[in-house]
């Protein structure tokens, strides 16, 4: 099983410096051999393959006494990392690779000689040498890579790839009684269909007060002065404070899930769609839904749990069980009777038991889009009054 351990690193100044030289070896390296694929596809019609840009990497390090100066595997790391992206795009369609800035994350790989001593509280990088850290989770296993990150507001950190020696547990079986359902929502970051809220800390909110402060201030300073580079590492502090208290609030909540059910059943909402209302664009792209899924997923397999996610289409909060659809329900209605058969209703609530249905559901794929009445498993007009 693999698994990442983070951990922060204090170099001094001269290994700070040292790094600096590297990331920005590495991002020279990676944007070259993007202009080069680039370039040789357009003028000869053919890409440059990875082994190809190895052999070139080698003659560019004779040209470029510099590069020689850092550690060589997190330059050949960057040509691994380019050939990934080019994959992804032609086999996914993810996107065609973009130019690494200097501004931003900087990042290095290295795949082997990196030392960890637990009992002193340091890393050892080649040609860094010894840097201080603070090993706040010891892990057993083999090291597969290390990769050590700046961040915005410049600390550094290193995150450690592990094939951990724990075996992953059989996969319990998928039951409805063991099942729970949740809807994701602004008011409510998760309601579940046992009742239960979880209410939206709004990170971004509780800081935006301070946030436009910075940013007036930033903004009346003088390009590349000392006072817009402190500015400008302020604010990426604080940008990275809401970022860490949301991660936070994510991971405790995902792990208490899985624990706690046997399969989490989800909605696949378009976040690209909704972020276009302007109103609550910022609220939705702050909410982190996309990675509260992401963390499901990738953690149920570790206990033995399932997550199943329906369709974006269906009727989760206009649909009594009885099989009334309610086709008057607007956004700010958030209770609402059933004129069939009486049942008062909690929208989110009465949603995330929806999804649960939905996803255990025998002929329900999950992708299915309801369309004329009658035509939808779980809908059955013909009972409105």
């Amino acid at each position: 099983m693999l698994k990442t351990y983070r951990y922060r690193l204090y170099p001094t100044d001269e290994q700070a410096a040292f790094l600096n030289r590297q990331f920005g070896s590495v991002r020279y390296v990676y944007n070259w051999a993007l202009a080069l694929a680039t370039t040789t596809y357009q003028t000869q019609g053919s890409g440059v393959t990875r082994f190809q840009l190895d052999k070139r990497l080698t003659a560019l390090k004779q040209e470029l006494p510099w590069l020689g100066e850092v550690a060589a595997q997190p330059l050949q790391q960057a040509l691994v990392h380019l050939d990934k992206a080019f994959t992804r795009f032609f086999r996914d369609k993810k996107g065609y690779p973009r130019f690494k800035s200097k501004q931003g994350r900087q990042s290095a790989t290295y795949p082997q000689g990196v030392k960890i001593h637990w009992e002193n509280g340091v890393i050892y990088l080649p040609k860094a040498g010894w840097i201080r850290a603070v090993l706040s989770r010891p892990f057993q296993g083999a090291v597969k890579t290390v990769t050590v990150r700046r961040v915005p507001s410049g600390k550094f950190f290193a995150s450690v790839l592990v094939e951990d020696e724990t075996q992953v547990p059989d996969a319990v079986p998928e039951t409805q009684e063991r099942a729970v359902g949740g809807d994701l929502g602004l008011h409510d970051f998760l309601v579940l269909s046992t009742g239960e809220t979880y209410g939206h800390p709004q990170w971004l909110e509780s800081e935006l007060y301070r946030l436009k402060i910075l940013q007036r201030r930033f903004a009346k300073t003088t390009t590349g002065s000392k006072n817009r580079a402190k500015l400008r590492r302020q604010i990426a502090r604080l940008h990275e404070r809401v970022a860490n208290r949301r991660q936070d609030f994510l991971q405790k909540l995902s792990t208490d899930l899985v624990r706690r059910f046997d399969t989490v059943c989800l909605e696949d909402l378009n976040v690209a769609g909704l972020t276009r209302n302007r109103s609550l664009a910022r609220r939705i792209a702050q909410s982190g839904w996309a990675e509260f899924r992401r963390q499901l997923e990738y953690k149920a397999p570790w206990h033995g749990k399932h997550v199943r996610v329906i369709g974006r289409f269906a009727p989760s909060s206009r649909l009594c069980p009885c099989g009334y659809y309610n086709h008057d329900l607007t956004l700010a209605d958030r209770q609402w009777e059933c004129p069939s058969c009486q049942r008062h209703h909690d929208r989110d609530v009465l949603a995330a038991n929806n999804i649960k249905r939905f996803a255990f559901a025998e002929h329900y794929t999950g992708r299915d889009t309801p369309g004329e009445p009658g035509e939808h498993p779980l809908v059955d007009d013909r009972r409105q009054p």
